[in-house]
């Protein structure tokens, strides 16, 4: 049986939370899943932008659940939705100036035949911890990230590189986006993780993956997560979903 938690903060830092997510189960028909943004932007912006993100994504899940239950399709779909919502994001941006280069985050995580489809764009992540191992399904879409895998950066120094938070892809900044969808099978005993960067910017993964390990319920743990990153600064808005198989 699945099991999940979720909990969003605005952190020690920021003023409000631009930050938004959503949790879609027991509807009858439509799959189990997952949808996270995090929003940037001038002013109160970025949560417009993740807000509209989340919305249209669960919107379209419910109303087209047909569309998510055949494998071959799902990720064609993923990527209808992601693509919609950046028009959708794209279009609020142009109605008012204040709005102009708004932009989100987006992950879409969609449950089906114990697999987990996964659409990104951004640096929100999405782990598995399975047989004492996490790794971490999804690549950020950051300058940090092209410089580590073009080899000018070693790991540890991309902790506290001054550049960090710039993200190379967004949702609503322009007209066409790129969407990256993974896969992965989910087996008995997996706990996957879903969260913003105000959580890995705060935590290691070691101090995640002990916490992981430590705590069984889903809802306990994101609360301790987020509690965890605020102890450390919560220079960020804090997002986390734990779902367990």
């Amino acid at each position: 049986m699945l099991r999940f938690g979720v909990r969003s903060d605005r952190g020690k830092i920021r003023e409000i939370n631009e930050d938004s997510c959503n949790i879609i189960a027991g509807y009858p028909g439509v799959p189990v899943s997952f949808i996270v943004a995090d929003g940037m932007g001038g002013h109160n912006s970025g949560e417009i932008a993740s807000k509209a993100a989340v919305d249209f994504a669960s919107n379209y899940i419910l109303n087209f659940p047909d569309t998510l239950t055949d494998e071959e399709r799902i990720p064609a779909t993923i990527k209808e939705i992601m693509t919609k919502a950046n028009t959708e994001v794209f279009n609020l941006s142009k109605v008012d100036k204040s709005n102009f280069g708004m932009g989100t985050t987006l992950i879409v995580a969609v449950i089906c035949n114990k697999k987990l489809f996964i659409g990104h764009i951004g640096d929100s992540r999405v782990y598995i911890v399975r047989e004492d191992m996490m790794e971490r399904i999804t690549t950020d879409h950051s300058y940090i990230e092209e410089l580590l895998r073009n080899g000018s950066l070693k790991k540890e120094e991309a902790e506290n590189h001054p550049k960090k938070n710039i993200i190379t892809r967004a949702l609503g900044c322009t007209g066409d986006i790129q969407v990256d969808i993974y896969n992965c099978n989910i087996k008995d005993n997996d706990v996957f993780l879903i969260c913003t960067d105000g959580l890995t910017n705060m935590l290691s993964e070691e101090e995640i993956k002990k916490m992981i390990e430590a705590i069984d319920d889903p809802g306990l743990l994101c609360e301790k997560l987020v509690e965890a990153a605020n102890e450390k600064g919560g220079e960020d808005n804090i997002t986390v979903i734990v779902f367990k198989n």
